[in-house]
């Protein structure tokens, strides 16, 4: 079968970042005299090899991506297939099943659990599937028909309107493929449970990575007032109030977003408990800055500061002065817990920034503890850029405090 593959030819020495674990070929790499790299059709299986011909394994190629070929099995003869993507999904979901007792999960995390490109998020008996390359799009009739085998879910949605589509030169579209359709998911997370939009949410409609961080809320919320700022649909105050909070308030630019974080604290019983401020954050924090309003925790998830590497320092900045508005209306021993999902923003460079937004104000902050994915976005350790996740639980005190 692999006799009527391409070739991608890898310049001399360029082999190396694949040797030592990493997954892609950038078209740098790419030796194109020998390889007709533009004359491939995006997503089209390929066979890498170094300079000297070694079948380095079997992958895929698009020329129009700046990743021009994702390494997919080191065995040259297994391709992307039904037959690969089974056992894949099937180590996934042993996975899973070992660290959680409900279906709701992240299935597949791309390059961590050894299928680049693809996002498969379990919501019970609906899964949703995103095909973030133009392999995994070419691939996608296999990718549903090995989870319909390992899975067999009732239904299963394709969200493939991802930002990194774009990057792929692919279109953009929503359908469900399997199943009656559903207005929204259930979630159940940390002994709460939560309703998202299936087909309008954000992502897959639920962010799983921070399971492993909302549940270690309780001895920080227990009895005191929360601030959730980039609420969403309220998983952390929904959480907070569940862990003994008196009060929480969810912060966001959408109202059908608040609107599902204030049915979310219904269904746990939590209604009365919170409220919702819809804004512009940064206004929204300077206003209470400036009304004197305090709260004991703060919460500060936003979205991706910097998603490419040349927009690194107003990212930084974006952090530090969030981070700083943030801790302008904690109380005078007051927990801030702040986190960032940009995979170029590594741990230290967050909490240096949060550090300075303290020293500003002077104000002393200890770190508590750190954060990070939880068990079902498993990073590989060869590519740093699955490393994206990082939360910190500071306590801010007065400067003179302590030193």
């Amino acid at each position: 079968m692999t006799e009527s593959i391409p070739s991608l030819w890898l310049k001399r020495g360029e082999e190396r970042r694949l040797r030592a674990g990493h997954l892609w070929v950038f078209s740098n790499e790419v030796d194109t005299r020998r390889s007709p790299l533009q004359e491939l059709e995006p997503g089209v299986p390929v066979l890498i090899r170094n300079q000297a011909g070694k079948a380095l394994g079997s992958g895929y190629a698009n020329p129009h991506s700046l990743i021009c070929a994702r390494l997919v099995s080191r065995d040259p003869d297994r391709v992307l297939d039904e037959g690969l993507l089974t056992h894949r999904l099937n180590l996934a979901l042993a996975l899973r099943q070992r660290h959680f007792a409900s279906p709701c999960y992240r299935l597949v995390h791309g390059e961590g659990d050894g299928l680049p490109g693809l996002v498969v998020d379990r919501y019970g008996d609906t899964c949703v599937v995103q095909p973030n390359t133009a392999g995994m799009e070419r691939a996608l009739e296999a990718v549903l028909a090995s989870l319909q085998r390992v899975v067999k879910p009732r239904r299963i949605l394709v969200r493939a309107d991802a930002g990194p589509r774009q990057l792929e030169g692919l279109d953009s579209y929503v359908r469900w493929v399997s199943g009656d359709p559903v207005e929204t998911l259930d979630v159940e997370e940390n002994g709460c449970h939560f309703q998202v939009a299936a087909v309008d949410g954000q992502k897959t409609g639920w962010y799983f990575d921070h399971r492993a961080n909302r549940a270690r809320l309780a001895p920080y919320v227990r009895g005191h007032r929360i601030l959730d700022v980039f609420s969403y649909v309220g998983a952390w105050a929904v959480q907070g109030l569940a862990a003994g909070a008196e009060h929480a308030t969810c912060v966001d630019s959408s109202s059908s977003a608040l609107d599902r974080a204030q049915e979310n604290a219904r269904r746990n019983d939590a209604g009365r408990a919170l409220t919702t401020i819809e804004g512009d954050a940064v206004q929204v924090l300077q206003a209470l800055r400036d009304e004197r309003e305090r709260y004991d925790v703060v919460i500060v998830d936003p979205p991706a500061f910097v998603k490419r590497r040349k927009d690194l320092r107003n990212g930084l900045a974006g952090y530090r002065r969030i981070n700083q508005l943030a801790m302008q209306v904690l109380a005078r021993d007051g927990v801030l817990i702040t986190a960032s999902c940009s995979s170029h923003v590594d741990r230290d460079a967050l909490l240096r920034e949060v550090l300075a937004g303290a020293r500003h104000l002077d104000r002393s902050l200890h770190v508590l503890e750190g954060g990070g994915h939880a068990a079902d976005h498993p990073e590989h350790p060869a590519i740093p850029e699955t490393r994206y996740l990082k939360a910190w639980f500071c306590r801010v005190l007065p400067a003179w405090s302590t030193v």
